[in-house]
This record gives C-alpha cells, structure tokens and sequence, in this order.
C-alpha cells in the first residue's frame, strides 16, 4: 500500500473488506445503524441491475433500514471499470462528509478499494481488437501458454498474476500489446492518494474450514431462493453473454453453463461452490498484504463493540 497522511486534522473514512461471505454487509449494518455513517458498496456484482440473488445483494428490507450507495448503477450489458468506481466513491464520499456523516465503505473488490487508496495509474482503455485476438489465442494455446508470454515481457506481473486468473492476465497482455509498455512499468505513475484519515477493517473467520461452510450454505441458499430463475431471466436477453464482466461473476457463469447442458446439476453446484473458495482465496491473499489493517474474526460478538471504539 502506498503512504498516505492521516493527520487527525484530516476527515476520517472506514473500510471494512473482508472474503465473501464473512460477513460484511451485517456487520456494516449494524455499525450503520449506531454510529453517525452512510455504506459506499464496494462490490464488483452489486453494481449490475437485475443481478441480486447470486451477488448475495442486501434485500430491501436490509437496504431500508441501512442504504448502500453505489447498487443498481449499472445495467448488466454495461462495462464499470476501477477508475469509474474511484470517481463515483470520491463524489459519494464527499456528499457523505458533506452532510456530516462518516462513509463506510464495505466489499470485497479489492482492486476497487485499491483504486481509491492508492490512485490509478494511466494505462490504456480497452481494445476490442486485441481481446477477440487473445481470446482467439487462447483456444489454441492455453492460458499456461499466454502466461508465459507474460513472464517474457512483464516478469513482475506474471509473478502476480496466476495462470488460471484469465481477467487479469489477458488485461495484462491487452496493456502490453496497446502500449508496447509492461502492465509493471505503466502502473508506476499513480493518480494523487485520499485526502483523508482511513481507518481500515478486515473480516474474516480464523478457520478456513468455517468459511468455506459459509460459502456452501450461501449458494444453496442462494439456489432456493430462485438463482437459477434469475440467471434463466438475464440469459433470456439478446444483449448479454459469458464473455461480459457481469456475466464472470461466480455463480453466473456456473449457472449459465448448465442451463446451456455443459453439465448437470451436482456438477454446476460443485464448480460454484470451488469457484467461490477461489475468490476468496484471491480476496485472502490481497488482505494479507494490506497495510494497516485492524483484524476481526467473522462472528465475534465483540465486533461491533471494536468497531464503534475505532470510530469514536
């Protein structure tokens, strides 16, 4: 994390980030409704219109009693990129302080919380071209095989960037291929750090075990509260498809390719669940990294006790 000045001087923001399904958006609630603050999602899924049940969207009734900024921005055929957060968090932030409130800003897109802490470096929009060529690539080559195209022109990121995260490492070829410079060398320069006093919050069950139930539990939750219906109702629409940001979230495509026959019902279920852990292990491993982090365990009564002494 880059170094930033939290004089006391300065108005105070919280973040609490943590793995899905270790329990944020109640937490966060709860801290809502006792302390004098206002929720800035930040979550890559609960952007998208329509994309409620498989994002674990807070309900209305949860969004009645505690609103969360930065839901239902954006329709699922659209793109939102790390810089678009940033510029709708700062806005939302400032509004929030502006009305004498403290924002607290809860998720578990790191890349999002990256983006606003750290700044943004200048690097190339997306070229359409270059994806339908490394996505020609990859039925022929592999994935393994791009990754070792990487490895020779960006060392650094290849290190970074495992072989079976296909987001990542095909936006790093794009970066390359537009720019003829590295992913490493283009994201040197940063855009100007908050103004701001941050008070940073990890959440997270000690146990993997514990977590990895949690996430099991939720999407067979998830799957009797009508997924399957939901993704039935997005697949429906002639403007969508798997190739779409939205439509990589986990769950989502998992659910999308049973529907197309690509495997039966046990075996979607199973690819959903290890595609979650997945996520949460990339989750785990930035927050391990994280600065200035306060950790709490997820279910601890104390929680919100930790949280309100931090705040006051």
């Amino acid at each position: 994390m880059s170094k930033r000045v939290n004089s006391e001087s300065q108005p105070t923001i919280i973040t609490l980030m943590g793995p899905t399904a270790s329990g944020k958006t109640a937490l966060a609630m709860a801290l809502a409704e006792q302390h004098n603050c206002e929720i800035i999602s930040v979550d890559s899924a609960l952007i998208y219109r329509g994309m409620d049940i498989g994002s674990a969207k807070p309900t209305q009734e949860e969004l009645s009693r505690a609103p969360h900024r930065l839901i239902d921005i954006r329709d699922p055929s659209e793109s939102y990129s790390a810089a678009d957060f940033r510029s709708d968090a700062i806005k939302h932030i400032e509004a929030i302080l502006a009305a004498g409130k403290t924002p607290l800003l809860v998720g578990g897109t790191m890349l999002y919380f990256k983006a606003l802490l750290e700044g943004l470096s200048p690097l190339p929009s997306a070229d359409e071209a270059i994806r339908a060529e490394i996505a020609k690539e990859v039925e022929t080559k592999g994935w393994q095989a791009l990754h070792d195209e990487l490895r020779r022109v960006d060392p650094v990121s290849a290190e970074r960037i495992h072989p079976n995260d296909p987001q990542r490492l095909s936006r790093a070829l794009e970066v390359y291929r537009i720019s003829g410079k590295s992913l490493t060398e283009l994201t040197q320069v940063k855009a100007d750090a908050l103004p701001y006093k941050v008070v940073q919050f990890g959440i997270a069950p000690k146990d993997r075990k514990v977590l990895h139930l949690a996430i099991a539990e939720r999407f067979k939750l998830m799957l009797n509260q009508g997924f399957i219906e939901e993704v039935q109702r997005l697949k429906a629409r002639a403007d969508l498809h798997l190739d779409l940001p939205s439509m990589r979230c986990v769950g989502y495509r998992q659910v999308w390719q049973y529907l197309d026959g690509e495997f039966d019902y046990d075996t979607m279920v199973e690819k959903s669940i290890v595609a979650t852990r997945q996520l949460a292990k990339r989750q785990l491993t930035w927050l391990r990294g994280w600065a200035d982090l306060n950790w709490l365990e997820s279910g601890d009564e104390s929680n919100l006790a930790r949280l309100l002494e931090h705040c006051r």
